[in-house]
């Protein structure tokens, strides 16, 4: 290469080196990228649009189980903030150094029920205790459930039917799904006769019905935590993050059924 073009192509890369980032910063502008729990994308959906309104923000959220999102960070996914239906996998990230520690906060908290169809479903309730009779409910079905090894509200409801010496019974009748949405799906289409998603799933669907909700002694606390991701430049994420706490983000989240933690 003679040495004119090699000098322009150095000159090329250089300029590039300096402007991509600065394209980027102004691609950034103007809008918030949130990856969220898929259990919170009608509170969160609500939100969005009136943080738009209020301050001309546009938030772009990705909704999905909190174990895929998690992994999708670590892999440098392109985020602001992450909102996990439960402690662990923001531990992971935190463990990890994905995420600023000291913008993390516990924010949310839920229920798990059993749902069924609304049309065809199960007549009544069930007491979800000890000795339930879960299994024959199911009939030749499937309980519906988030991926039990990975997906909070899953993880949540292997621990609840362990807690109360049902999981034998039916742990060969799961169909487990990758995230709590897409098992709130299957019951919903009819696909499964039973499931077991978070409270406010099963009032964001009006094609199920919560058939029993599990004590909240035989799980975990339930809870939503939330942080900005530590490589996120983005100047207007803190603000986003500090308006979850606003008034206006508090009833958009108790309309749906969560609880607001202090």
């Amino acid at each position: 290469m003679p040495v004119s073009c090699f000098g322009r192509a150095i000159a090329v890369a250089i300029l590039l080196f300096v402007v991509q980032p600065a394209l980027r910063a102004q691609a950034e502008a103007g809008k918030v990228t949130v990856f969220a729990a898929a259990s919170l994308k009608n509170a969160l959906d609500d939100i969005g649009r009136a943080y738009k309104a209020a301050k001309g923000t546009q938030i772009v959220a990705s909704y999905a189980a909190s174990s895929a999102l998690a992994k999708q960070i670590e892999q440098d996914a392109p985020a602001d903030v992450f909102i996990s239906a439960d402690l662990d996998w923001m531990d992971y990230l935190d463990k990890r150094h994905f995420i600023k520690t000291d913008s993390r906060e516990n924010l949310l908290g839920n229920r798990i029920v059993l749902i069924a169809p609304v049309d065809g479903g199960m007549a009544g309730e069930l007491t979800l205790a000890p000795g339930a009779p879960l299994a024959a409910a199911l009939a030749e079905g499937r309980l519906a459930m988030g991926d039990v090894a990975a997906v909070p509200a899953g993880k949540y409801g292997k621990a609840a039917l362990e807690k109360l010496g049902l999981w034998d019974s039916v742990k060969d009748h799961i169909a487990q799904a990758e995230s709590v949405r897409a098992a709130l799906a299957l019951v919903a289409r009819g696909e499964a006769p039973l499931g077991i998603v978070y409270a406010t799933d099963a009032a964001a669907e009006p094609s199920v019905k919560i058939v029993g909700t599990f004590p909240e002694t035989s799980h975990p606390p339930i809870i939503y935590p939330a942080a900005l991701i530590a490589d996120s430049k983005n100047e207007e994420a803190p603000a986003f993050l500090a308006y979850l706490r606003s008034p206006e983000a508090v009833a958009a989240f108790r309309k749906q059924g969560f609880t607001v933690l202090p």
